[in-house]
């Protein structure tokens, strides 16, 4: 069956990059769009991430654990389902003000506002993934099933990205984990993208956040 550890790595990765962005954006001086560009682009990238990972989980997984999880799945399954309609909410309305403030650096305090209240809706979500959902994952969907998700992730994320991404969502990642998504890739990517990965988050970290090492808002996993 499904082994849901890689979960709580993405949600690591999530819980700490978007913990950082309001304060991110409050920090730009009013008119500097050169620093607006650039974190405007990290937003623009995280909050693609996000919604990648979360249009996997309403394809492939809510479907599956609805129609195998009787009513322990009825009784959370529509409350994630709610959950996530309310973040795509809040993702479009920083989408919506995203391009303004990223061309001119104005208009930053209600930016980071709705940024706020993305992050909060996301905490509250990846908390009740954590607690009902990934048990139930572990009972009713197979390992192969699982798998689909990750590879749907990584056919939506353009190529480009993808080292940023890979090294994003490792930095807090249990090395052993690490070693069972990357397990059935190819032996170069295998070998290579956990080095290039850590290489090309650092250096985008040292520009976003100021250091490679960024401070870390993760709950205990599992």
């Amino acid at each position: 069956m499904a082994d849901v550890r890689d979960m709580y790595m993405a949600h690591a990765n999530l819980r700490r990059e978007f913990s950082l962005l309001p304060k991110l954006v409050e920090d730009v001086v009013v008119g500097d769009s050169r620093r607006a560009e650039l974190v405007g682009a990290h937003i623009e990238l995280v909050c693609g991430v996000l919604h990648q990972h979360h249009e996997g989980e309403d394809l492939l997984l809510w479907p599956r654990l609805s129609a195998r999880g009787g009513a322990e799945a009825e009784a959370v399954v529509p409350v994630v389902e709610a959950q996530h309609h309310a973040i795509e909410e809040a993702n479009a309305e920083v989408s919506r003000l995203l391009p303004g403030w990223r061309s001119t650096a104005q208009g930053g305090a209600e930016l980071a506002a709705a940024l706020e209240r993305l992050r909060v809706a996301l905490i509250e979500h990846m908390a009740t993934e954590e607690s009902q959902i990934l048990p139930l994952a572990e009972k009713y969907v197979t390992a192969a099933e699982w798998k689909e998700m990750g590879e749907h992730g990584m056919r939506a994320t353009p190529k480009k990205h993808l080292p940023v991404i890979v090294g994003m969502t490792m930095y807090e990642g249990d090395p052993e984990v690490i070693r069972e998504v990357l397990a059935e890739a190819p032996l170069p990517v295998r070998l290579l993208m956990p080095i290039i990965g850590r290489r090309a988050y650092a250096k985008h970290a040292k520009r976003v956040h100021g250091t490679a090492t960024p401070p870390r808002f993760s709950t205990p996993v599992r």
